[in-house]
């Protein structure tokens, strides 16, 4: 997973370029959601606030939990994009619209760092996982 991180982190740095020359929209779908999912990663998983309870110290569990749903959440979409039909093409506006808003599965992503250490591993864990199966169900809609 670490690995899989880093490697959105450095290819969202090689389209940094592209998308200075040549805008956002002429890039693929699958490299629009690199550019979202490492957005994602470096503001809401590496991103700290040592003046808050939920986040001056992360557990390794929880950094695994938060690791584990933005990889999947990006390996669905990976694979949403790439096995779209022609008259049911995924772009990443599609995703958005079906997994955004304040109450959708990126902006629950996006929130898994104030869940509160504090509470124990087990209702963290359990959160996880409860997203994790949202994600997976997001994505089976999305094809639907």
């Amino acid at each position: 997973m670490r690995t899989r991180m880093k490697e959105i982190l450095q290819t969202e740095d090689d389209l940094a370029e592209i998308v200075q020359l040549v805008g956002k929209d002429s890039l693929a779908e699958s490299d629009k959601l690199c550019l979202e999912i490492a957005k994602i990663i470096k503001d809401d998983f590496l991103a700290q606030n040592g003046f808050s309870s939920y986040d001056k110290m992360c557990p390794f569990y929880k950094s695994v939990g938060m690791m584990r749903n933005i990889i999947l959440f990006y390996t669905l979409g990976i694979k949403a994009i790439e096995n779209a039909s022609a008259e049911k093409k995924v772009t990443m506006n599609v995703i958005k619209d079906a997994m955004g808003g304040s109450t959708g599965v990126i902006y629950k992503i996006s929130s898994m760092k104030f869940l509160e250490p504090s509470a124990g591993e087990e209702v963290n864990m359990a959160a996880m996982n409860k997203l994790s199966e949202e994600i997976h169900a997001s994505y089976r809609n999305l094809n639907d």
